[in-house]
């Protein structure tokens, strides 16, 4: 869609404006300690990077890039699945499996600082509990699967979490002390479905930023290359599944917390139909109108744990969805919109995605003998505006969205970000400085009676608009982020990409991101597969198809 004179030169001077930030960003960036830990982060944070590895990307490329190195040993290559069944038959030990696991994270976790607190000990105790079950031969395999689906089976957590004794921060200074005393509703299910959890995940400063970096634990890098990005908010899961320090994870999403984390780490994130998994016991929680739009969802290396692990998450909620049903492929309506229409307010798709894109297009015409449709939803060009209006709205008893600044302070203090900015400048600051900047820009920017109605209006007219193009048998393609994962803080410049996901959490659509190999510059490239409500069976078919036809999670360190 062509662009008007006056947006041209918005674009224009926005660019202009983002490429001189950044500039400035990188010449304060070291002065200002920007991702200096305050609190005891278990992964040395970026103080801890290693001289480069000097291995060359795949593709050719000649950059020298700091990857960590592929996992050895045959045990860490299964999935979630294939691991249980492995210990229920006692064809592995457990604690054999756990074992493994804690030395790939040992390994890898001084360059990523992706667990941000361990408990190993306490693993491997349970670890030996489920061999002695085992030993004790009371249950069949078949009865065990019923019970424990996931028996033995190490898992991580986003630290946002309530982990029964870990911290439950959300990278927040004045919560460093905060040990949960009981387990979120999604832990606690999964813990009965036999997981062994290994330790939580870092996360960006009160989940509300797409870098996982705060004052607590520091900064977590990219397994593909250091000097980028993992994402954010659940960016320390989706790293330490890429890199091979865990199968499978718990990680949430109000704008894409689960999806550009798995896109930018290469692997699978599947964000559910809202209402469907419970989102009690994470802090911050959602209130009022963004109840709606929170939702927790698993991240997994392997497209088969996606629906498995869904279920139990979902709990007696699961029968609002259609996971037993078989899915054809060839029997569905497949859409592609290759990008939003052209916002403003975001980076253009790079070519690379938008290849990948077409190259799934390409593959399923091909393999499934149908026609993908391309469409173009004029509304999404303003997903960010809509999104914005929509998480500040009140809800339908009147209830105002819980002000960030209000959760900064975290019932203490009050913050005034103004104050805490020129507190950044001098390197005093115990935030964040997107989580700074949050805070100013929620106190300055006040849409108007009427642009609030009119975005609104957009937003229902949008719904009904997809449900209506998706229904029960149709499914969209669209890209997961418009760039692949930047260098570490370039987000400051281009802070609004993260459109491309939000979008779908005020929609309420399922839609799980999935893999698509790596880039020239060996960075993970990826898309997004959207359904109608409640119709999330039909985008985890999808993920195990995309999985067999590209090839799924890539190892890193690997040419």
């Amino acid at each position: 869609m062509a662009l008007s004179r006056a947006e041209r030169c918005v674009v224009f001077v926005l660019r202009f404006l983002s490429g001189a930030f950044l500039v400035l960003l990188g010449l304060v960036a070291r002065a200002s300690s920007l991702s200096f830990p305050l609190g005891g982060g278990g992964g040395g944070g970026a103080a801890a990077l290693p001289a480069a590895a000097g291995q060359p990307s795949p593709g050719g490329a000649q950059r020298k890039t700091r990857s960590v190195s592929p996992p050895e040993n045959p045990l860490i290559l299964l999935s979630g699945v294939q691991l249980a069944r492995r210990i229920r038959r006692r064809e592995v030990k457990c604690v054999d499996v756990i074992e493994a696991y804690i030395e790939r994270i040992n390994q890898v976790n001084p360059l990523v600082n992706a667990v941000v607190k361990d408990r190993f000990e306490a693993a491997l105790q349970e670890a030996h509990q489920v061999d002695q079950l085992l030993s004790e031969g009371h249950d069949d395999e078949e009865s065990l699967q019923e019970k424990f689906p996931f028996l033995g089976v190490p898992i991580t957590i986003k630290e946002a979490f309530e982990l029964h004794g870990l911290p439950n921060t959300s990278g927040l200074v004045n919560r460093l002390n905060v040990i949960a005393t009981s387990d979120a509703a999604v832990v606690s299910r999964v813990k009965q479905a036999g997981t062994i959890p290994l330790g939580v995940t870092n996360c960006s400063e009160l989940c509300m930023w797409y870098e996982s970096s705060n004052r607590v634990y520091g900064r977590t890098n990219n397994p593909y290359d250091l000097d980028y990005i993992v994402g954010g908010s659940s960016g320390g899961e989706g790293c330490i599944l890429a890199a091979a320090g865990s199968v499978i994870g718990v990680g949430s999403d109000i704008g894409g917390s689960i999806r550009m984390p798995a896109f930018f780490n290469g692997i699978f994130g599947h964000k559910p139909s809202s209402g469907v998994v419970p989102n009690d016991g994470q802090f911050p929680n959602a209130r009022g109108i963004r109840t709606k739009f929170l939702c927790s969802g698993p991240m997994c290396r392997y497209a088969e744990d996606l629906e498995p692990l869904l279920r139990v998450m979902a709990g007696a909620n699961v029968t609002k969805l259609k996971l037993g049903e078989k899915v054809f492929l060839e029997n569905l309506k497949f859409y592609s919109m290759e990008h939003d229409g052209g916002s403003i307010f975001v980076s253009p798709v790079d070519k690379e995605i938008l290849q990948a894109h077409r190259n799934v297009i390409k593959r399923l015409e091909a393999d499934l003998g149908i026609q993908v449709q391309h469409v173009n939803i004029h509304k999404m060009k303003y997903s960010f505006e809509i999104w914005s209006t929509m998480m500040s709205s009140k809800d339908s008893d009147g209830q105002e969205a819980q002000a960030f600044t209000d959760l900064l302070g975290d019932h203490g203090k009050p913050v005034w970000p103004s104050w805490e900015l020129l507190k950044w400048m001098m390197g005093m600051s115990s935030h964040t400085l997107p989580a700074i900047g949050l805070g100013l820009t929620e106190k300055l920017l006040k849409l108007t009676p009427k642009e609030n109605s009119k975005l609104k209006s957009m937003a229902q007219s949008l719904q009904t608009e997809m449900e209506n193009l998706l229904g029960n048998d149709g499914i969209l393609l669209y890209p997961s982020h418009p760039i692949v994962a930047p260098k570490h803080h370039t987000p400051l410049g281009m802070p609004f990409n993260f459109a491309y996901t939000a979008i779908f959490n005020i929609l309420g659509l399922p839609v799980t991101q999935c893999p698509l190999g790596l880039n020239k510059e060996g960075l993970p490239l990826g898309i997004q597969v959207v359904a109608g409500f409640h119709n999330d069976h039909l985008t985890l078919a999808m993920a195990r198809y995309l999985e067999k036809a590209f090839g799924g999670w890539v190892r890193p360190g690997t040419s």
